[in-house]
């Protein structure tokens, strides 16, 4: 018994340092093709995302319309519980002013937009194609202006909900492609309102040695009624590893109501910890 007990320790010493090597090495990560991703319909996280990911964007735009200026800003968070899932919280304001100083204009109201929750999921990742494609969702909670939530109408105005698709692909080191594309719905109970609309949103940009890009992005949404066209010439400059700016112009299609649009957006990447 006493031999025995013996060779076993021996035995277990023996391997000890062959299962603390087995332990100390990484697993490999998963596959993730590093698209440029548009400044103004930004995805939900990277195509591919990886568990632990995370990223908080910061922004302002300022929109011309015919009787009136909307001025944008917006805080996002977005992360990855788990490899290839992205989730995003967004909540963004709107401040109105009128295009030319008038008293009794009509123009919409101050507002916290609502607050957006998306989920997307990568379920394709080709390295010979280089391409990577992605399904998701958006839903919305639309919030009333600040004027009628003190007169006591509440918080809810209505939902927006958006299924959407994503394909991306790189061209060689440098070019860079992808189709954001959806269908949504808007819903305003106490109206008995329902809208739809269709979205497509196309981008092409170069990339630039250290991550800079330039390019451009084309959102198209269209409904029953209407059709809305605007053109995004766009760049990003990337400040440190972790920290970017990205500078977007929009240019519509049609002036005969919308006029020349600007955006700014700051990214920060948390770094992850080891």
């Amino acid at each position: 018994m006493k031999n025995f007990i013996i060779t076993t320790l021996l035995i277990a010493t023996t391997m000890l340092p062959a299962l603390a090597q087995v332990d100390s090495v990484q697993k490999p990560k998963p596959l993730k093709i590093r698209h440029a991703e548009p400044l103004y319909m930004d995805l939900i996280r990277d195509l591919g995302a990886r568990k632990g990911e995370k990223e908080w964007n910061v922004g302002y735009g300022i929109e011309g319309h015919k009787d009136y200026t909307v001025n944008h800003t917006f805080v996002e968070y977005e992360f990855s519980p788990v490899n290839r899932l992205g989730l995003e919280v967004e909540v963004p304001f709107a401040f109105y002013r009128p295009a030319q100083p008038q008293e009794g204009a009509s123009l919409p109201r101050n507002r916290i937009e609502g607050l957006k929750l998306a989920a997307q999921y990568t379920f394709l990742v080709s390295d010979q194609q280089q391409m990577s494609m992605a399904a998701g969702y958006m839903h919305e909670f639309r919030a009333h202006s600040f004027y009628s939530i003190n007169r006591g109408r509440g918080m809810l105005k209505g939902n927006s909900v958006s299924p959407f698709f994503i394909v991306a692909k790189k061209w060689g080191e440098r070019i860079h492609s992808m189709i954001y594309t959806g269908p949504e719905w808007e819903f305003t109970p106490e109206e008995s309102k329902r809208e739809l609309f269709y979205q497509i949103n196309a981008s092409m940009h170069y990339v630039l040695p250290g991550g800079h890009f330039l390019g451009v992005e084309v959102n198209d949404e269209s409904s029953a009624t209407s059709n809305h066209t605007v053109i995004r010439p766009q760049m990003k400059l990337v400040l440190a590893s972790n920290l970017a700016l990205g500078l977007v112009t929009g240019i519509p299609t049609n002036f005969r109501n919308n006029g020349m649009s600007f955006m700014a957006r700051i990214i920060f990447e948390p770094k992850r910890k080891r």
